[in-house]
């Protein structure tokens, strides 16, 4: 995990991910041809295990919920320059679709979000779908939200995303004990 450029595989043009979460399962369905940059990164990421133990650190009720913020911030560093170019929008941001979180133009390394329901707005921003979940939606609906928004995003109370990436998630775990967290993902 701490070499992000030997991770190169071609994603399949189909592929689906199995979340087991803390909250219970949920699998994502990952189009190549919607977004075969960020579909490869997701392969990657979720063959190499980098998801295990991630905290859904953000939850934004009625917009998005967060996570690929790596337990170990060290692991996190060395992912933070890893970034990759943007894939063209080819899908809306509906509800349930899987988008790469980014800070700006091709800056997309391992944060992504879940869409809790229709949010077009971002299209036009560069938010490129790159699957959606096909089971278990309920469960993504259903994790805990009691924090509120991160912290900076408006009164958000939640998790601090810098200390989450300086300190990973021993930071969530003692501030945050209530969070959901994924305990494994599979092709």
């Amino acid at each position: 995990m701490f070499h992000p450029e030997t991770l190169k595989a071609k994603a399949p043009d189909l592929y689906r991910v199995k979340f087991v979460t803390t909250h219970g399962d949920f699998v994502v369905e990952v189009h190549r041809d919607w977004a075969p940059l960020g579909a490869d990164r997701l392969y990657n990421l979720v063959k190499n295990k980098f998801f295990t133990d991630n905290s859904f650190y953000r939850f934004s009720p009625g917009f998005i919920v967060q996570f690929g913020v790596h337990a170990n911030p060290a692991v996190t560093k060395a992912w933070a320059a890893a970034t990759i170019k943007d894939d063209p929008v080819k899908e809306s941001n509906k509800k349930g679709t899987l988008t790469f979180a980014m800070g700006g133009p091709n800056t997309r390394s391992t944060d992504f979000f879940i869409n809790l329901k229709d949010n077009a707005s971002l299209d036009g921003m560069g938010f490129s779908p790159l699957g959606t979940v096909t089971e278990g939606m309920d469960i993504v609906e259903g994790l805990y939200s009691g924090y509120g928004e991160m912290k900076g995003m408006g009164a958000g109370t939640g998790p601090d995303q810098p200390l989450v990436q300086s300190q990973g998630k021993a930071y969530l775990d003692k501030n945050f004990p209530k969070l959901d967290s994924i305990k494994s993902a599979t092709v």
